[in-house]
């Protein structure tokens, strides 16, 4: 891979929900501390809701490195199909083997260990992961496992994980008696702008390496890739592909053109594609114009006046001489003129003979006329046989 070319000690942006590379930063500090703040009170139901990637899974990796030893974690990757094999599960956890599978006998086996544990100084913390796929019954029986409590104490905490679509469901109103129970909801947004660069940032501290293996061009096309908003998952996802193509590319650092190339396979390359328009426009309008110093000179044709053959003086052939070259050098255009002027002249001087013709030829005809007629000789084959015997 990447890593021994741009000098990192391991892959900074692998989607795993990996606790070292936790961005402990603004929203997702806020939210940890409120969360471990409220577990450790004993305050009970905790929601926390994202969009898909936005690291709710590396979040609770943490939460639980915030309990001591004394604390009983269970965790679900995924939530049960129903709520009987939920408490079966947590009964399996704490060590139970209930007889019998009646729901009612097997919660208050659970009780009944919760407050033993309490009793000895420890706690139970239940995290329920992809919580948005729960049904409403494991919704119920999440309700009755937060009411085992004894006094003001919550026998167990309970965290639930889900995305966004998990707050649609607990809006319905037969989920009220559910969410009156919430202790403490919190909602992870999209990383934009500064946020971004921060957390680009820290995951290649923590990888080992310098901001610097992306270019200035690089960060911002980074940021405009996300101008709406970007989930932790996405964020990784692009910056290891332009990281990569940079590696390809056998570049020292991955620039704008790096970024679009990835952004082209996650749908995400619009803004950046313009970033680009933008730079190359303002590249050009800054280029300078060449000065005619710096202007290449050419090796132009040998002027007409130097292809001429000279001609050798003689005493008296000045005027000859100069009236050639005159010649030599006459447009086009007024060599046209000239001939169209000598056509004109050619044609009024054809005039006159053409009407002396046509005269003529009347004359003729004419005479042929009056004569027949006064031999009245009608017949002008015997008229004209006439003429010419007379």
């Amino acid at each position: 891979m990447y890593t021994e070319h741009f000098g990192l000690k391991a892959l900074p942006f692998e989607n795993v929900p990996d606790p070292a590379f936790f961005f402990d930063e603004g929203e997702y500090h806020r939210v940890r501390q409120r969360i471990t703040e409220s577990l450790r009170s004993g305050r009970g139901l905790q929601v926390v809701t994202g969009p898909i990637g936005s690291g709710k899974t590396t979040l609770s990796q943490m939460i639980k490195s915030d309990f001591s030893r004394e604390t009983k974690l269970i965790w679900m990757a995924e939530p049960p199909g129903n709520s009987l094999d939920l408490f079966l599960f947590i009964a399996q956890e704490l060590g139970l083997k209930p007889s019998t599978s009646e729901r009612v006998f097997i919660l208050r086996d659970i009780k009944d260990a919760l407050l033993k544990m309490n009793s000895e100084g420890g706690n139970c913390l239940l995290i329920i992961d992809e919580s948005h796929l729960m049904e409403d019954d494991v919704i119920n029986g999440i309700r009755l496992l937060n009411n085992l409590e004894e006094g003001a104490t919550k026998l167990i905490q309970i965290l639930l994980l889900g995305q966004e679509e998990f707050m649609e469901i607990i809006k319905r109103p037969e989920m009220e008696p559910f969410k009156q129970r919430i202790a403490t909801l919190e909602i992870l947004g999209r990383m934009t702008g500064d946020r971004i660069r921060e957390y680009v940032s820290h995951r290649i501290h923590v990888a080992g390496g310098q901001p610097s293996i992306f270019t200035d061009t690089g960060w911002e096309a980074l940021v405009l890739a996300f101008d709406t908003g970007g989930a932790p998952r996405m964020v990784n996802s692009l910056c290891d592909r332009a990281l990569y193509t940079a590696f390809e590319r056998k570049k020292t650092a991955a620039d704008v053109h790096d970024v679009y190339e990835a952004t082209k396979t996650l749908g995400i390359g619009k803004k950046v594609f313009h970033y680009i328009v933008a730079l190359n426009t303002a590249e050009r309008k800054i280029q300078p114009l060449p000065s005619v110093e710096d202007a290449p000179v050419r090796k132009t044709e040998q002027p007409v006046t130097e292809r001429i053959t000279p001609v050798k003086k003689e005493p008296g052939n000045t005027v000859k001489q100069a009236g050639k070259r005159t010649e030599a050098f006459q447009s086009p255009r007024r060599a046209l003129d000239i001939g169209a002027i000598s056509f004109s002249k050619e044609r009024k001087s054809l005039k006159v003979p053409a009407l002396v013709l046509l005269s003529s030829v009347a004359a003729l005809v004419l005479s042929i006329f009056f004569f027949c007629q006064k031999s009245q000789s009608y017949d002008l084959p015997a008229c004209l046989m006439e003429l010419i015997g007379f």
